[in-house]
Protein backbone atom coordinates (compact mmCIF):
# COMPACT_ATOMS: atom_id res chain seq x y z
CA UNK A 1 0.00 0.00 0.00
CA UNK A 2 2.92 2.61 0.96
CA UNK A 3 4.48 1.50 -2.37
CA UNK A 4 1.77 2.95 -4.19
CA UNK A 5 1.32 5.90 -2.38
CA UNK A 6 4.82 7.03 -3.33
CA UNK A 7 4.35 6.10 -6.80
CA UNK A 8 1.15 7.91 -7.25
CA UNK A 9 2.34 11.28 -5.39
CA UNK A 10 6.09 10.93 -7.87
CA UNK A 11 3.72 10.74 -10.72
CA UNK A 12 1.68 13.78 -9.25
CA UNK A 13 4.72 15.69 -8.54
CA UNK A 14 6.43 14.60 -11.83
CA UNK A 15 3.01 16.47 -13.95
CA UNK A 16 2.45 19.28 -11.86
CA UNK A 17 6.61 20.14 -12.60
CA UNK A 18 5.70 19.63 -16.28
CA UNK A 19 2.10 21.44 -16.96
CA UNK A 20 3.87 24.48 -15.42
CA UNK A 21 6.62 24.09 -18.33
CA UNK A 22 3.65 24.00 -21.06
CA UNK A 23 1.01 26.82 -20.40
CA UNK A 24 1.07 28.91 -23.73
CA UNK A 25 -1.09 31.56 -24.93
CA UNK A 26 -0.93 34.49 -27.86
CA UNK A 27 0.27 37.32 -26.88
CA UNK A 28 -1.97 40.73 -26.79
CA UNK A 29 -2.08 42.30 -30.20
CA UNK A 30 -2.92 45.73 -28.15
CA UNK A 31 -0.49 48.28 -27.36
CA UNK A 32 -0.79 51.92 -27.26
CA UNK A 33 -0.58 52.23 -30.95
CA UNK A 34 1.27 50.99 -34.27
CA UNK A 35 0.46 53.13 -37.31
CA UNK A 36 0.91 50.70 -40.25
CA UNK A 37 2.95 51.66 -43.28
CA UNK A 38 3.41 50.28 -45.65
CA UNK A 39 7.49 50.39 -46.29
CA UNK A 40 9.51 49.39 -43.46
CA UNK A 41 11.40 52.49 -43.11
CA UNK A 42 13.32 50.89 -40.07
CA UNK A 43 10.16 49.80 -38.97
CA UNK A 44 8.53 46.85 -36.91
CA UNK A 45 6.55 44.40 -38.74
CA UNK A 46 3.88 43.97 -36.54
CA UNK A 47 0.10 42.68 -37.76
CA UNK A 48 1.18 42.61 -41.10
CA UNK A 49 2.23 45.95 -41.64
CA UNK A 50 5.62 48.03 -40.80
CA UNK A 51 5.01 50.20 -37.91
CA UNK A 52 5.69 54.23 -38.40
CA UNK A 53 7.91 55.63 -35.93
CA UNK A 54 5.72 57.24 -33.11
CA UNK A 55 7.77 60.76 -33.50
CA UNK A 56 6.51 60.85 -37.66
CA UNK A 57 2.65 60.05 -36.10
CA UNK A 58 0.18 62.68 -37.30
CA UNK A 59 -3.88 63.58 -36.47
CA UNK A 60 -4.28 62.06 -40.24
CA UNK A 61 -3.18 59.08 -38.94
CA UNK A 62 -6.01 58.47 -36.70
CA UNK A 63 -9.04 60.30 -39.14
CA UNK A 64 -10.74 59.14 -41.95
CA UNK A 65 -12.97 61.08 -43.51
CA UNK A 66 -16.60 61.40 -45.10
CA UNK A 67 -18.27 58.21 -43.29
CA UNK A 68 -20.94 60.35 -42.86
CA UNK A 69 -21.87 60.72 -46.24
CA UNK A 70 -24.20 58.62 -48.05
CA UNK A 71 -22.66 56.69 -51.04
CA UNK A 72 -24.10 55.94 -54.34
CA UNK A 73 -25.75 52.51 -55.08
CA UNK A 74 -25.52 51.10 -58.40
CA UNK A 75 -25.02 47.00 -58.45
CA UNK A 76 -26.97 44.52 -58.70
CA UNK A 77 -27.40 43.56 -54.71
CA UNK A 78 -28.34 46.95 -53.95
CA UNK A 79 -26.10 47.91 -51.18
CA UNK A 80 -22.24 49.73 -51.35
CA UNK A 81 -20.17 48.92 -48.30
CA UNK A 82 -17.32 51.33 -47.53
CA UNK A 83 -14.72 49.92 -44.68
CA UNK A 84 -12.56 51.12 -42.76
CA UNK A 85 -9.29 49.28 -41.58
CA UNK A 86 -5.67 49.84 -41.52
CA UNK A 87 -5.28 49.78 -44.94
CA UNK A 88 -7.16 53.29 -45.17
CA UNK A 89 -6.83 54.25 -41.70
CA UNK A 90 -3.59 53.32 -40.37
CA UNK A 91 -3.56 54.46 -36.47
CA UNK A 92 -6.22 51.10 -36.68
CA UNK A 93 -2.85 48.61 -36.84
CA UNK A 94 -2.74 46.16 -33.91
CA UNK A 95 -5.82 47.59 -32.10
CA UNK A 96 -7.80 44.69 -33.80
CA UNK A 97 -11.21 46.71 -35.21
CA UNK A 98 -12.53 48.08 -38.13
CA UNK A 99 -16.07 49.83 -39.34
CA UNK A 100 -17.87 49.40 -42.43
CA UNK A 101 -20.68 51.57 -43.78
CA UNK A 102 -23.43 50.00 -45.87
CA UNK A 103 -25.75 52.38 -47.85
CA UNK A 104 -28.81 50.41 -48.81
CA UNK A 105 -30.94 51.53 -52.08
CA UNK A 106 -34.72 50.61 -52.46
CA UNK A 107 -35.33 46.92 -52.09
CA UNK A 108 -31.48 46.78 -51.57
CA UNK A 109 -29.47 44.09 -49.36
CA UNK A 110 -26.11 42.90 -48.40
CA UNK A 111 -25.81 39.57 -49.26
CA UNK A 112 -25.24 36.53 -46.89
CA UNK A 113 -21.70 36.36 -45.81
CA UNK A 114 -19.64 35.71 -43.09
CA UNK A 115 -16.39 37.49 -41.85
CA UNK A 116 -13.82 34.15 -41.17
CA UNK A 117 -11.64 36.14 -39.09
CA UNK A 118 -13.55 38.71 -37.16
CA UNK A 119 -17.48 38.77 -35.29
CA UNK A 120 -19.45 41.50 -36.22
CA UNK A 121 -21.78 43.81 -34.60
CA UNK A 122 -24.33 45.73 -36.95
CA UNK A 123 -26.32 48.64 -36.39
CA UNK A 124 -29.58 49.76 -38.45
CA UNK A 125 -30.03 53.38 -38.57
CA UNK A 126 -32.75 54.02 -40.85
CA UNK A 127 -34.98 51.03 -41.71
CA UNK A 128 -35.31 50.04 -45.73
CA UNK A 129 -39.17 49.39 -46.32
CA UNK A 130 -39.05 49.61 -50.11
CA UNK A 131 -39.68 53.24 -50.51
CA UNK A 132 -36.50 55.16 -49.11
CA UNK A 133 -32.62 54.48 -48.82
CA UNK A 134 -31.05 52.97 -45.50
CA UNK A 135 -28.09 52.52 -43.95
CA UNK A 136 -26.56 50.92 -40.93
CA UNK A 137 -22.51 50.52 -39.18
CA UNK A 138 -21.06 47.19 -38.28
CA UNK A 139 -18.45 46.89 -36.29
CA UNK A 140 -15.59 44.00 -36.68
CA UNK A 141 -13.50 42.55 -34.24
CA UNK A 142 -10.56 41.93 -36.59
CA UNK A 143 -8.33 44.66 -38.11
CA UNK A 144 -8.51 42.54 -41.19
CA UNK A 145 -11.99 40.71 -40.76
CA UNK A 146 -12.38 39.28 -44.83
CA UNK A 147 -15.05 38.37 -46.03
CA UNK A 148 -16.63 35.25 -48.18
CA UNK A 149 -20.30 35.75 -49.54
CA UNK A 150 -21.95 32.62 -49.50
CA UNK A 151 -23.31 32.76 -53.25
CA UNK A 152 -20.53 33.46 -54.80
CA UNK A 153 -18.72 30.93 -52.72
CA UNK A 154 -21.43 28.28 -53.89
CA UNK A 155 -22.44 28.75 -57.05
CA UNK A 156 -19.23 30.86 -58.40
CA UNK A 157 -16.21 28.02 -57.24
CA UNK A 158 -13.66 26.79 -59.53
CA UNK A 159 -13.68 24.73 -60.06
CA UNK A 160 -17.52 24.34 -59.71
CA UNK A 161 -19.39 22.08 -57.67
CA UNK A 162 -21.20 19.52 -59.30
CA UNK A 163 -24.43 20.92 -59.67
CA UNK A 164 -26.20 17.52 -58.50
CA UNK A 165 -24.95 17.70 -55.07
CA UNK A 166 -26.39 21.14 -54.76
CA UNK A 167 -29.19 20.23 -56.47
CA UNK A 168 -29.76 18.33 -53.72
CA UNK A 169 -28.25 20.22 -50.85
CA UNK A 170 -30.63 22.75 -52.13
CA UNK A 171 -33.32 21.06 -52.94
CA UNK A 172 -33.53 22.15 -56.34
CA UNK A 173 -34.02 21.70 -60.23
CA UNK A 174 -30.68 20.76 -61.33
CA UNK A 175 -31.35 23.19 -64.16
CA UNK A 176 -31.66 26.43 -62.15
CA UNK A 177 -28.44 25.18 -60.19
CA UNK A 178 -26.74 25.16 -63.75
CA UNK A 179 -28.54 28.54 -64.20
CA UNK A 180 -27.36 30.07 -60.76
CA UNK A 181 -23.69 28.57 -61.42
CA UNK A 182 -23.57 30.26 -65.16
CA UNK A 183 -24.40 33.95 -63.26
CA UNK A 184 -21.08 33.63 -61.39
Amino acid sequence: MAMKTISFLSIISLLALTLSLVIASDPSPLQDFCIGVNTPANGVFVNGKFCKDPKLATADDFFFSGLHNARAVNNAVGSNVTAVNVNNLPGLNTLGISLVRIDYGVNGQNPPHTHPRATEGLIHFQANVGRSPAVAFAALSSQNPGVVTIANTVFGSNPPINPNVLARAFQLDPKVVIDLQNKF
